[in-house]
């Protein structure tokens, strides 16, 4: 178990490594941190710092750096939280609040995260099959034809238009519309094919052909697999590891096309909870990306996922406090949509 004065050299060794992009040495962190010993104990810690694995020497005479395993440590005993401001959280407020729909809001946050964090940012949409129907609204655009609107707890607004086999008039349509409202709104998707189908059957043969031509548009509305989509914006703050990490800049762009790995990632750095999950270096379940990190969690009752992904020289407490306030705007945008 370290003590304190070990931890705080650990800390100051993360804290200036992130910032510079140099390796550390115990001059420097005497004459910024103020730790109130000397250079030979600070020497001293750093030997036993780097015993434990916290720690590495790049080259002969050179500081030294973090190890996977020094910045967990940080993340999990040493990290302050930044929060954002009050005028970071009104700009994301005003921002997200603009939003006209949930492709809208998905773009917004993608894109504002990205800002945030100067990473790679990545959200995935809200997840269908953890939703439930809203509402449901039929509207007449002449006798044989309607539009169908299909709001869901996601955000999503799904619209369709729906050519009938036979006219209908303003009675008949206020009666589809009721009927679908009083057996759909508050059902997850699984459950509404079935529940459709009473709706169908509970009318008269003569009116069926119109009201089936309706189901069918509001079951197909409800198959969707954006649950599986996934957006990023900010690849090009990686440019800097082009000169820095050469070797694994190929690996990361690869990655971020491959929509299966972010899925990947984003579940093991997101579980269904409001908790930000950071998997460093060699935890990430693809072995190819040992030299990034991901910050990640859950947002809304349906359980997407948003997160930043980049080097492990990243900025941990700002990058958490990011994702925090983002993920919670969202779920707060998408919970009031209509």
């Amino acid at each position: 178990m370290l003590d304190e004065r070990k931890l705080a050299v650990l800390r100051a060794i993360v804290e200036d490594f992130v910032a510079t992009n140099e390796p550390v040495g115990s001059k420097a962190i005497v004459e910024r941190h103020q730790l109130g010993v000397s250079s030979a104990t600070v020497r001293n810690d750093m030997a036993a710092l780097e015993d434990e694995g916290y720690i590495a020497q790049p080259h002969t005479s050179a500081g030294r750096v973090p190890t996977d395993a020094g910045y967990r440590l940080f993340v999990d005993r040493l990290a302050r939280i930044k929060p954002l401001s009050g005028a970071e959280q009104r700009a994301i407020a005003a921002f997200l609040d603009g939003a006209v729909d949930v492709d809208d809001v998905v773009a917004r946050s993608v894109r504002l995260l990205a800002q945030l964090t100067r990473q790679v940012a990545v959200v995935q949409y809200p997840s269908l099959t953890r939703s439930h129907v809203k509402h449901v609204e039929v509207v007449a655009v002449s006798p044989s034809r309607v539009v169908l609107v299909v709001i869901t707890s996601s955000g999503r607004v799904h619209q369709h238009l729906v050519e009938l086999p036979i006219e209908v008039d303003d009675d008949q349509l206020s009666d589809i519309r009721g009927r679908l409202n009083e057996a759909t709104v508050g059902h997850p998707p699984a459950d509404v094919a079935a529940r459709a189908e009473n709706v169908l059957a509970s009318f008269p043969p003569d009116e069926r052909t119109a009201v089936g031509a309706v189901v069918s548009a509001l079951l197909q509305s409800l198959i969707d697999e954006r649950d599986q989509r996934v957006v990023l914006a900010g690849t090009a703050n990686l440019a800097p590891l082009a000169s820095v990490y050469p070797e694994t800049l190929s690996p990361v762009l690869e990655a971020l096309e491959e929509q299966v790995v972010l899925l990947r990632l984003l579940s093991e750095a997101a579980q269904d909870s409001a908790e930000v999950t950071v998997l460093i270096g060699h935890e990430l379940p693809v072995e190819r990306l040992a030299a990034t990190s991901v910050v990640g969690t859950a947002y809304g009752e349906t359980a997407g996922r948003l997160g930043v992904l980049g080097p492990t020289r990243m900025d941990y407490p700002g990058a958490i406090g990011a994702v925090q306030a983002v993920a919670a705007y969202l779920s707060r945008v998408l919970e009031e949509s209509p």
